[in-house]
């Protein structure tokens, strides 16, 4: 509580970067070092046999989650590569006011729609330090076919060239540690909220 007696508002902190970057892994670590709250997203793909149903996202089907997006229950949501995502707002909202900072790992078009409603948002794009590294990257996963690879590689550039233009901040994930450690002194500089 400040001197006032209000509680103090949490920081609201997306993070964001092309598939592969390791942008999950920085994610996992900020949770750790920063006391954070990971941001469970919604969506309507298919879960697969590694993933649990709300940990790694709350599988629901389209009916569902476009119903949630008319009753307004969504921060942010987007449609990638045919599945729908999005971030439960409700739960966001629980989070900062009790003065939690709160990680969202988000693709491009929703860090603009959460940056529309908290401009105050910690804005972070994890870049890759080159084309050719992604690549081998996202290949090297084994997950994708071919023409989903292409597919991701170009979804790649195109939310690289936006980042330039939304984010605040644009961190190399060239080696982890450092990448971690450059995200955490990022979010530990734009505040001192919990």
């Amino acid at each position: 509580m400040n001197s006032k007696g209000e509680s103090k508002i949490g920081k609201l902190v997306v993070v964001s970067g092309p598939s592969g970057v390791g942008k999950s892994t920085i994610c996992r670590e900020l949770v750790k070092r920063l006391d954070a709250w990971l941001s469970v997203s919604a969506t309507t793909r298919q879960k697969s046999e590694q993933e649990t149903d709300g940990v790694d996202y709350y599988f629901i089907s389209k009916e569902e989650f476009l119903s949630q997006v008319d009753e307004g229950d969504f921060l942010e949501w987007a449609n990638v590569f045919g599945n729908l995502y999005g971030t439960p707002r409700s739960k966001i909202e629980e989070r900062l006011t009790a003065g939690r900072t709160v990680i969202l790992e988000i693709d491009v078009q929703g860090g603009k729609q959460v940056q529309d409603i908290f401009p105050n948002a910690v804005m972070i794009f994890v870049m890759p330090p080159s084309p050719e590294a992604l690549a081998k990257r996202i290949t090297g996963r084994g997950r994708d076919d071919e023409k989903v690879v292409k597919r991701r590689l170009a979804q790649a550039q195109e939310e690289m060239n936006a980042a330039w233009r939304l984010y605040g901040h644009i961190v190399v994930n060239e080696n982890l540690e450092d990448a971690i450690e450059e995200v955490v002194d990022i979010i530990n500089k734009s505040g001192d909220a919990k």
